[in-house]
């Protein structure tokens, strides 16, 4: 029986199908293990970085926009919530537990109605209204990661996201050479356990320094991109709408 989807779909698709299978095994992750659930989220991350290259040197397809918001679902907007509530669960505050929950159907709400404005209205554009879920998936992972498993930290983070997804602040796409160093510090936090597993002699901080470094990164573009990112095209567009 032949596959429509090996006859209609490319291999972006692919890398965006895959994306969405490891923010599956993200969600099981966080039932279990937090930290391993945050690095799965980064390597959907790597994989959504990497769709879109492979879709501008080998073509898209049609479908490529509704299957990239639709992984964008499990990896940036269930997964993450799953881990916060999952942390949330764990508190011995029956507060914390019921805000947990909460927040965390908030967040995957506010993930599924961005994402799909993203589609409708936004995808041919060199910005994107709302905070990407990728980047608010980012941040929440590099924090667990960076040792702020804190259930209230996570809570409120989470929650603070969910309004700013829905929010009308405008962020600029990353450049080609910004996102490329986001995605080698996300591949090194990735790697670096099994790493050390091989090489013992390597210091434990060097993990935590690459977490670090990612939550650095991610929270400044979060606070500075809508203001200091915006390249020079960008700044002529935008004066061309407002002289018309």
């Amino acid at each position: 029986m032949p596959m429509r989807a090996v006859d209609r779909l490319g291999l972006a698709d692919a890398v965006t199908v895959a994306n969405a299978a490891v923010g599956f095994l993200a969600v099981l992750a966080a039932t279990v293990d937090l930290a391993l659930a945050a690095r799965l989220i980064l390597v959907a991350a790597i994989a959504d970085g990497l769709d879109g290259v492979v879709a501008r040197r080998r073509g898209s397809t049609p479908a490529g926009p509704y299957l990239d918001s639709l992984a964008d679902v499990a990896s940036f907007g269930v997964a993450p919530a799953t881990i916060v509530g999952g942390a949330a669960l764990a508190a011995p505050a029956p507060w914390l537990v019921t805000a947990g929950i909460g927040v965390a159907a908030l967040f995957v709400a506010m993930a599924v109605a961005r994402l799909g404005m993203y589609t409708a209205y936004d995808s041919e554009c060199g910005e994107t209204v709302g905070v990407p879920t990728t980047l608010a998936a980012t941040v929440l992972a590099a924090a667990v990661l960076a040792g702020y498993t804190d259930p209230i930290l996570l809570v409120a983070g989470a929650a603070v996201f969910a309004l700013l997804m829905g929010s009308s602040v405008r962020y600029p796409d990353l450049h080609a050479q910004d996102a490329l160093v986001m995605g080698l510090v996300q591949a090194a936090v990735v790697v670096t356990p099994a790493v050390r597993a091989v090489a013992r002699a390597l210091p434990a901080w060097i993990g935590e320094g690459f977490a670090f470094a990612l939550l650095f990164l991610a929270t400044g573009y979060l606070l500075l991109g809508p203001w200091l990112y915006w390249g020079d095209e960008t700044r002529r567009r935008e004066a061309d709408v407002d002289r018309l």
